[in-house]
């Protein structure tokens, strides 16, 4: 039925009701219910979104520009705080979200695929829940390329040969591809911290102050 259903269609289409159609018709497929039933909106949730738009990305080899547009829009949803609340206010209109996703992806070059499934969120109404869902779907693609996901902060802003250099060691102690998410975080004080998959190391002052107070309050 899938492949009869690809054959029948062509994704560049711009309708909404046919990505519409397409993701209520494998969600059901994977789960077995009705996305429209859902009351609330965990993890599993988001992961079943961000599963469809990896698998839909893949087949018409469309991964790597999804998944490139996609961090676009996390980017501007972490650097701009209008934006931001504009997609968490829940008394913003659907027909304003809407245009404002038409708007984004003319701006940003977006693939329909990704256009459809943004305009798709919002009238399920799980838009609200975009950043999350982009975020699994960015971790699905992580995964699947065989990587580790590792978190580096650091007190003094890093260049980006500094990451490179830290992202290649850390691939070397732990055979694996590194996916690095970096942060410049001022309130470490100084020195850095590194959290791969549950492996932490923490070296900042910050912390070695807590772990003095720390002392403190058990004497």
């Amino acid at each position: 039925k899938k492949g009869l259903f690809y054959k029948s269609v062509s994704w560049r289409h711009k309708g909404h009701m046919l990505i519409k159609t397409w993701f209520l018709i494998n969600f059901q497929h994977y789960k077995g219910i009705k996305l429209s039933k859902d009351k609330g909106f965990s993890i599993t949730s988001a992961e079943r979104y961000s599963l469809a738009l990896y698998e839909l990305s893949n087949e018409i080899k469309l991964l790597d520009k999804i998944e490139e547009q996609s961090l676009s829009v996390l980017t501007l949803i972490n650097k701009s705080e209008g934006f931001s609340n504009f997609i968490k206010d829940p008394t913003i209109d659907q027909a304003d979200l809407l245009k404002t996703v038409d708007t984004i992806s003319k701006v940003y070059n977006f693939e329909t695929l990704l256009k459809n499934f943004l305009s798709f969120l919002i009238k399920k109404r799980r838009f609200f829940f975009i950043e999350r869902i982009l975020k699994s779907f960015i971790e699905i693609c992580s995964k699947k390329r065989g990587e580790l996901k590792a978190e580096l902060k650091s007190a003094k802003e890093l260049s980006n040969d500094e990451i490179i250099k830290i992202t290649e060691e850390l691939t070397k102690n732990f055979s694996s591809k590194i996916k690095l998410n970096y942060t410049h975080d001022k309130s470490l004080i100084g020195g850095l911290v590194v959290q791969v998959g549950s492996t932490m190391v923490d070296t900042s002052i910050k912390n070695k102050l807590q772990q003095i107070e720390n002392r403190m309050i058990e004497a």
